[in-house]
C-alpha cells in the first residue's frame, strides 16, 4: 500500500494569485505550471490547488457551476493535464479542491431545481416550507452573515445556503446527489489527480427534521458576522449520516492506486479536534483531516499540546493534517506577530515547530517567504464578508494577494497587467529572488527544515510524547523504530535555559546552544536533540 500522504508536506496554491501567464491580472494553470520548480525545490511532496472549476466567482471559485471543467480564467482541461504531467515529472503529487457541500446558483442542477417542486432535480437541494408567518423554517444562520435561508418565489419555499445566497446547499439525503458527486470525483481521478481536499467536509448533511439549533453557552460578538457563533450548530452540520458518505468516498479512492482525501472540518474549539479524530478513525473514512484549531489567534504551549494530544488520543489509528496559514485566515507571522522577536525569527520558529508535528503538514503559498498579511482599503476588496461588514471584518483578501517573485519587476513578477489584488511594498520586501540570494533567508530555512524532516524517520512517522516544561517552551519527543528526536521550541521573546540529561547532541538546522548539559534557546529559538532526552527547566 502506497501511503505517500503520511507525513507529507503539502503546498497550497491559490491559483488566482500564484502566477499570471496572460496579462489579465489573474493567475492561471500555465502560470502555476511555469512555477512548479519553486515548489519542488522547496522539498514539498504535493500541491493542493484551490478551485479552478467553472464558476461565476462570487466566492472566488468556491461556488462551482460545472464540476468537470476548468474556468476559462484559469485555462483549459488540456492546461490542467499539462500541469499534472509536469508536477508528476517533478515528483509532486496533485490534490484538488472538491466543493461539494454546495454549488453555485448558476449550476444547471440548481437552475432546474428552483423551477418547480416536481422536476427531476427538485430534491437535489435543501428546500423547506416557510413558517406560518412566512419566516424561515428555523434559526440556522449563514457563516457569511444573516439567515441561512433564501426565499424562492417559483417554488414558494426557502432553500438552504450555509454560505453566500448564491451558494445553495446540495441535499445529500438524496441518493442521486451522492451518486452524482462521486462520479464527478471519479472524473478527476481518471484524469490523474492524486487526491482531494474536501471543503467543509462536515457540512454535507443537515438534520432532516430541520430542528433549530440551541444557543451557544456563551456568545461571541468579536466580529460583526459572529451571529454564527451565538449558536451550537447541533442540527445544521456534522450529522451522523456524514460517516456513511465518507465511507463511500473512501471506497472510491481505494479503487485507485495511491490516492488520498483530506477533509476541512469547519468547526470551532475543541469540538473540531474531536470531529477530525472521528472522521479519520479506522481505514474506511478520510485518510486525514484538518481544522481551524491552529489557524486562529491562540499561540501557547498549552494550546498546541491540547490540540495535538486531543487528536492523537481520540483517534490513535487516525491521521491529522496541521497548518498555520491558508487562504481563509490572516497569515500567521502577522497573526502571531506579538510573540516574535522579529518577523524572520517567528517565521523560522513556526516552520521548525509545524514541521516537527506528528501528521501531514500544509504550507500556504508565500509562507515559506515569511510573507505578511496585506493591509487592504475598502476599494481594493473582493471578499464578500468584508464588503458586507467592513470595517469590523477585514476579510480574506489580505492573505490572498499575489505571490511575489521578483522585487524589482512589475507587480513582483506576478503579472504584466493589473493584478486582481494589489502587490504592495511590504510584500515586495519578501520576494523570492531576494531570498534566494540571501543564505540566511526564511526561504532557505524552510528548505533546510523540510529536508531535515524528510530525512528523519522520527519526524516523518514517529510517535509523539509531550514533555512537561514551562509555559514558554513547547517540548516533545518523536520516536520511531530507527530512533528518537527530542524537539524543543521557545515560544517567547526571552531566552530560555534548560537542563538536558544524558549524552546527546544538537542536530538539524537548530537555533540553540548546548554547553554540556545546559541548553540555551534564544528568543524564538528551537532545537532538535538526538534521542529521547530528559529535559528539565
Amino acid at each position: 500500500m502506497n501511503e505517500w500522504w503520511r507525513g507529507a508536506v503539502i503546498y497550497q496554491i491559490y491559483p488566482r494569485s500564484f502566477q499570471d501567464s496572460t496579462g489579465d491580472g489573474i493567475g492561471d494553470l500555465p502560470g502555476i505550471t511555469r512555477r512548479l520548480g519553486h515548489v519542488a525545490d522547496l522539498g514539498a511532496d504535493a500541491i493542493w490547488l484551490s478551485p479552478v472549476f467553472t464558476s461565476p466567482m462570487q466566492d472566488m471559485g468556491y461556488d462551482v457551476s460545472d464540476y468537470t471543467d476548468i474556468d476559462p480564467l484559469f485555462g483549459t482541461l488540456e492546461d490542467f493535464d499539462t500541469l499534472v504531467e509536469t508536477a508528476h515529472g517533478l515528483g509532486l503529487k496533485v490534490i484538488i479542491d472538491q466543493v461539494i457541500s454546495h454549488s453555485s446558483d448558476k449550476h444547471p442542477w440548481f437552475e432546474e431545481s428552483r423551477q418547480s417542486r416536481d422536476n427531476p432535480k427538485a430534491n437535489w437541494y435543501v428546500w423547506a416550507e416557510p413558517q406560518p408567518d412566512g419566516s424561515p423554517p428555523n434559526n440556522w444562520p449563514s457563516v457569511f452573515g444573516g439567515p441561512a435561508w433564501e426565499w424562492e418565489p417559483r417554488r414558494r419555499q426557502y432553500y438552504l445556503h450555509n454560505f453566500l445566497i448564491s451558494q445553495p446547499d446540495l441535499n445529500f439525503h438524496e441518493q442521486q446527489v451522492q451518486d452524482a458527486m462521486i462520479e464527478t470525483m471519479r472524473f478527476w481521478l481518471d484524469r490523474g489527480v492524486d487526491g482531494f481536499r474536501l471543503d467543509t467536509v462536515n457540512y454535507y448533511f443537515h438534520d432532516d427534521q430541520l430542528r433549530s439549533n440551541p444557543p451557544a453557552e456563551s456568545g461571541n460578538w468579536e466580529m460583526a458576522t459572529e451571529i454564527y457563533g451565538m449558536q451550537t450548530h447541533l442540527y445544521s452540520k456534522t450529522q451522523p449520516e456524514n460517516i456513511a458518505f465518507l465511507e463511500r468516498l473512501r471506497a472510491l479512492t481505494d479503487a485507485f492506486d495511491a490516492r488520498m482525501m483530506v477533509g476541512e472540518v469547519g468547526e470551532d474549539g475543541d469540538r473540531s479536534i474531536e470531529i477530525m479524530a472521528d472522521y479519520t478513525r479506522g481505514a474506511k473514512r478520510l485518510h486525514m483531516a484538518y481544522s481551524f484549531a491552529l489557524l486562529g489567534p491562540r499561540f501557547s504551549t498549552k494550546h498546541f499540546r491540547t490540540c495535538i494530544e486531543g487528536f492523537l488520543e481520540g483517534a490513535p489509528d487516525g491521521w491529522p493534517s496541521w497548518s498555520f496559514s491558508n487562504h481563509d485566515v490572516p497569515r500567521h507571522v502577522t497573526r502571531w506577530a506579538e510573540h516574535g522577536e522579529s518577523r524572520e525569527a517567528l517565521a523560522r520558529l513556526t516552520a521548525a515547530m509545524l514541521l516537527s508535528f506528528e501528521g501531514s503538514i500544509g504550507i500556504y503559498q508565500g509562507e515559506e517567504l515569511g510573507q505578511t498579511e496585506t493591509i487592504m482599503t475598502y476599494d481594493e476588496l473582493t471578499d464578500p464578508p468584508a464588503l458586507r461588514f467592513w470595517p469590523e471584518v477585514k476579510g480574506r483578501d489580505g492573505c490572498r494577494t499575489p505571490m511575489v517573485w521578483e522585487a524589482d519587476a512589475s507587480h513582483g513578477g506576478f503579472t504584466k497587467g493589473t493584478p486582481w489584488l494589489p502587490v504592495k511594498e511590504p510584500q515586495l520586501a519578501h520576494a523570492v529572488d531576494g531570498q534566494e540570494a540571501a543564505n540566511d533567508s526564511v526561504l532557505h530555512a524552510y528548505r533546510e527544515i523540510i529536508a531535515f524532516r524528510k530525512g528523519s524517520p522520527a519526524l516523518g512517522l514517529g510517535k509523539t510524547s509531550f514533555l512537561d516544561l514551562n509555559e514558554a517552551v513547547l517540548g516533545f519527543t518523536r520516536t520511531a523504530d530507527e530512533g528518537a528526536l527530542t524537539c524543543l521550541f521557545n515560544l517567547s521573546k526571552e531566552p530560555q535555559r534548560l537542563t538536558v540529561g544524558g549524552k546527546t547532541a544538537l542536530t538539524g538546522p537548530y537555533r540553540a546552544d548546548l554547553d554540556g548539559e545546559v541548553l540555551t534557546l534564544p528568543p524564538n529559538g528551537f532545537a532538535w536533540l538526538e534521542g529521547a532526552v530528559e529535559v528539565t527547566v
